[in-house]
Order: structure tokens, then C-alpha cells, then sequence
């Protein structure tokens, strides 16, 4: 039987603290020392950044701008580009051990791809799997909504002994996402729609982060 550690702890307060859980549970459960682990928290008010964000020429003027914004930026754990999280936004992380994690790197992304989006429908969403035309954070497996609209983007982080898969799941507040992402995105000189942003609550009135939590729990 598969057995599964989940942890809710959440840091709304501290929104940068997520980086740093994400990466000591990926290097605990990489080491041995955890089993594999399924977090899932609410957020505060921050602008997650990139590695490539990170090495930018636009990347303090994104800083500033974030700030400005009343968000908290800091690099998150796996790659992409700016996300926003704020307390409409739900995470997910999940640190699973492996010997060889750079083998199995897309069908990680394939099977948490696959629940997120079996979580939505579950919800009454019209959940898909892939990248929308102009979507912020562009990716493959992001999950859309009848394939118009974001609503979560996943990252994946691997080191010796394990992998990192996060997502961040827009509940309610598309609109605050593109008023943050405007000016970001504007200073690392990244092209997108806001029109291409969604929430679930946009597809399902009445949906909670509540809701949405225990969906993807079930779904684990």
C-alpha cells in the first residue's frame, strides 16, 4: 500500500517561508529522513519569481514593482516565471523520493497534471491539461479552464535522491493576479494576456479555498 504524509501547515504572514518548507521537505524525503510528502496550504500576498526571473535584466525593477504592489517577492523552488499568491490562492507542493528523479521528470509532471485537474472537475470545473495562448508562467501542464483560461501552473525542482512538484491554484481573484502581474511583467519584458488568467470561482460560483483544499486532498 502507498502512504502519503500530508501536512497543512500554512504561513499566510510569511509567504516567502513557503520557498523554504518546499525545499526542506524536498531535501528530507530526498535524504531519507521523511516519507513522501503532499503539502497543501493557503497563501499570503507575494510574487513567487524564477530562476530565469532571478537572472533578468528587469528582475529588481520586478522587485520593486511587487513591493509596490504591497506583495513579498522571493525565488521559489521550482523554475517558471512570476506567479502571484495571495489569499486566493492555494498551494500545493509534493516531495517524492527517487533513486533516479531525472528519469521520471514529465511523467511527474503528467501525474500531478492528471489529479489537479480530476480535484477541478470533481468541483464542476471543465478542467484541462496544457498551456492557453498568453498565459502568465507559460508550461505544458499547466491547468486551464475550458482551455481559455489559467488557473494553476506547476514546477518541478529535482536533486539527488528526489523531486519537488508545486503548483499555485488561483481560487478567486484573477483580477488582483493581473493587476500585480502588469507592472512585473512589464519590467522582465515578458509578453502575455491578462485576459488569459482565470479563477475557479469564475467557473464554479461559490467555490471556496476550502473546497478547492479538499478536492485536491481527496485526490491524493
Amino acid at each position: 500500500m502507498h502512504f502519503l504524509r500530508l501536512i497543512t501547515d500554512s504561513f499566510p504572514d510569511e509567504p516567502a517561508r513557503d520557498a523554504a518548507v518546499a525545499r526542506a521537505l524536498l531535501e528530507r524525503v530526498a535524504a531519507g529522513e521523511l516519507p513522501e510528502t503532499v503539502r497543501l496550504a493557503r497563501t499570503g500576498r507575494a510574487v513567487a519569481f524564477g530562476r530565469r526571473d532571478e537572472v533578468s535584466p528587469g528582475y529588481r525593477a520586478a522587485v520593486t514593482a511587487a513591493r509596490a504592489a504591497g506583495f513579498e517577492p522571493f525565488v521559489r523552488l521550482g523554475g517558471g516565471r512570476a506567479a502571484v499568491f495571495h489569499e486566493g490562492t492555494v498551494l500545493v507542493g509534493h516531495a517524492i523520493p527517487d533513486p533516479q528523479p531525472r528519469l521520471a521528470i514529465r511523467e511527474r509532471f503528467e501525474r500531478e497534471a492528471t489529479l489537479l485537474c480530476r480535484a477541478l472537475r470533481r468541483l464542476g470545473v471543465d478542467a484541462r491539461v496544457g498551456e492557453v495562448p498568453g498565459e502568465y508562467c507559460p508550461g505544458g501542464f499547466s491547468i486551464n479552464a475550458r482551455g481559455r483560461v489559467k488557473l494553476a501552473g506547476l514546477g518541478q525542482r529535482v536533486i539527488a535522491g528526489g523531486a519537488h512538484v508545486g503548483a499555485v491554484v488561483v481560487v478567486n481573484g484573477a483580477d488582483l493576479v493581473r493587476e500585480v502581474l502588469g507592472p512585473v511583467n512589464a519590467a522582465l519584458g515578458l509578453h502575455w494576456d491578462p485576459a488569459a488568467v482565470g479563477a475557479i470561482e469564475e467557473e464554479v460560483p461559490g467555490a471556496t479555498a476550502a473546497d478547492v483544499l479538499d478536492a485536491i486532498r481527496k485526490a491524493y
